[in-house]
């Protein structure tokens, strides 16, 4: 096992030095990154220049990837274009402002899910079974930006209405409050109710499908022929193996998600690294975006190697010798 995760860390690097370089060339083809100082009158012409000269915004973009490269070992993902400051702090802290939102939402999301899928496999067909089939195909139909927008108009109308603060429709917290509060909670929660909602459809759909793959095969009717109960069959024999797929999607979906969910973020204007990244997009802030790429990758790159790593515990038959 140890020899398998230290070989696919080293089939990661090349992918991701290929991917950071040409999102790198993409993000820096894209326009001018000292475009936003050159409008701010603070800065002096021999002052942009300097800037330039010291971030190396002159030299050609091979260099330039090189000298990031360095950066992010001896200077924490070095210096934003947009506010001549330390990137790391800024990542931190976005960072873990959107795992507070993601962690909840997709445990509840795979809990629920996962629970919904076993028992629509188990009532195939049945009352239960065409509820959330419909619920779900609704989730999957549902864009991100859509569902948050409705979530903010219909309880920003019942406090409105009934002049009820249930949940907060943008920002973290309210001044003078702490980072876990009821307060926090109630700003947060619609985020959450977002993402769930995305996830829950996305999940129960593939569990399932999943378990109604499995519940048929021989090696079950086996089990149900020597007497189990249905209950041991179905948590056993068939809930182990139905979760393998699951662990995929589950392990890409966190993965990206915990890169940042931009759209989610941005309309709820959440301090998330998802907004930190559509605001310095939109300044062409070249460090700070590649910041937040580097990061995604990452992430994906670790969670895939977490499923791949779960499912010789889920099957048995999986080894890595």
């Amino acid at each position: 096992m140890l020899t398998y995760i230290v070989r696919r860390i080293l089939y990661s690097i090349p992918v991701l030095i290929v991917s950071t370089f040409l999102s790198f060339t993409f993000v820096s083809l894209a326009g001018n990154p000292t475009s936003l100082l050159r409008s701010n009158p603070r800065f002096s012409p021999l002052t942009l220049h300097h800037i330039m000269l010291q971030q190396h915004l002159n030299r050609s973009i091979p260099v330039r990837y090189w000298f990031w490269v360095e950066d992010i070992f001896t200077h924490k993902l070095g210096i934003s274009l947009s506010t001549l400051q330390p990137i790391w702090p800024d990542i931190v802290r976005t960072m873990g402002h959107t795992a507070q939102v993601i962690i909840i939402s997709e445990v509840l999301a795979l809990i629920l899910g996962v629970a919904v899928g076993i028992f629509s496999a188990i009532k195939q067909y049945s009352f239960f079974d065409y509820v959330f089939t419909s619920i779900s195909f609704l989730g999957f139909a549902m864009p991100t930006f859509w569902l948050a927008l409705l979530l903010q108009i219909l309880f920003v109308d019942i406090y409105l209405k009934w002049n009820v603060r249930i949940f907060y429709t943008s920002g973290l917290n309210s001044p003078g409050q702490g980072t876990w509060s009821l307060d926090r909670l109630q700003h947060i929660a619609l985020p959450i109710m977002t993402l769930c909602i995305i996830s829950f459809a996305l999940y129960s759909r593939y569990m399932r499908a999943s378990m109604l793959d499995v519940i048929n095969t021989d090696y079950v009717r086996t089990a149900r022929a020597k007497g189990l109960s249905e209950w041991h069959v179905i948590m056993r024999h068939v809930f182990r193996n139905a979760l393998i797929p699951i662990v995929t999607i589950a392990a890409l979906n966190f993965g990206g998600l915990l890169g940042g969910a931009i759209v989610t973020e941005t309309v709820f204007t959440l301090d998330g690294i998802g907004y930190y990244f559509f605001q310095k997009l939109g300044a062409l802030d070249l460090y700070a975006v590649m910041a937040y790429l580097l990061i995604t990758s990452v992430a994906i790159i670790v969670f895939n190697l977490i499923a791949d790593i779960l499912y010789g515990f889920l099957d048995p038959r999986i080894r890595y010798d």
